[in-house]
């Protein structure tokens, strides 16, 4: 028996500008995400969690709170992108052309704008980032710029699952 090791993410040097990644998740948006994340970020604005208050307004319905929205959108990258990051720097030009709705199911993709070698870190490099996010009609609902370190290979932290080798053992000692 041989163990097929999993996707362990891109390090900076597989990183070239202008390379687009497309994220292979994506996640539809449900109004208990939507109510959770509003109490989470004690945001008190009654369009994302007031049924009533929303129909009143131009869009009828509740809309996602925005910081779930760069959450998720976050999220969904990080398998291409940061899986080695050693920190996020920064999020910048932040934009929301178009809504998102409970319902809603969101898919991304980032294109690779920069990198550099890192001027005080000589272990990691720095790569810059834009997503964009669309729902399941093409519509594009957020865009922002994304600045992490991600780890050079031969200096990222070592993986190594030995409780997988000690189930494993007992699973060749049981048969």
């Amino acid at each position: 028996m041989s163990i097929k090791e999993g996707w362990k993410g891109r390090f900076y040097e597989d990183f070239e500008v202008g390379d687009i990644y497309s994220h292979p998740l994506g996640r539809t948006v449900t109004k208990t995400d939507n109510i959770y994340m509003t109490l989470l970020t004690q945001n008190t604005n009654p369009i994302h969690f007031d049924d009533y208050y929303s129909e009143q307004t131009e869009f009828g319905k509740p809309l996602v709170d925005s910081t779930f929205t760069i959450a998720l959108v976050t999220g969904q990258s990080v398998t291409d992108l940061s899986q080695n990051a050693m920190a996020n720097l920064g999020w910048d030009e932040v934009r929301l052309p178009n809504p998102v709705f409970e319902g809603d199911t969101i898919y991304s993709y980032s294109e690779v704008q920069d990198k550099r070698e890192s001027k005080s870190r000589p272990n990691v490099g720095i790569v810059n980032v834009k997503t964009s996010g669309y729902n399941q009609r093409g519509e594009v609902v957020i865009t922002f710029k994304r600045t992490f370190m991600i780890y050079k290979k031969d200096s990222a932290p070592i993986r190594e699952n030995k409780l997988l080798e000690q189930v494993l053992e007992k699973e060749l000692q049981n048969k």
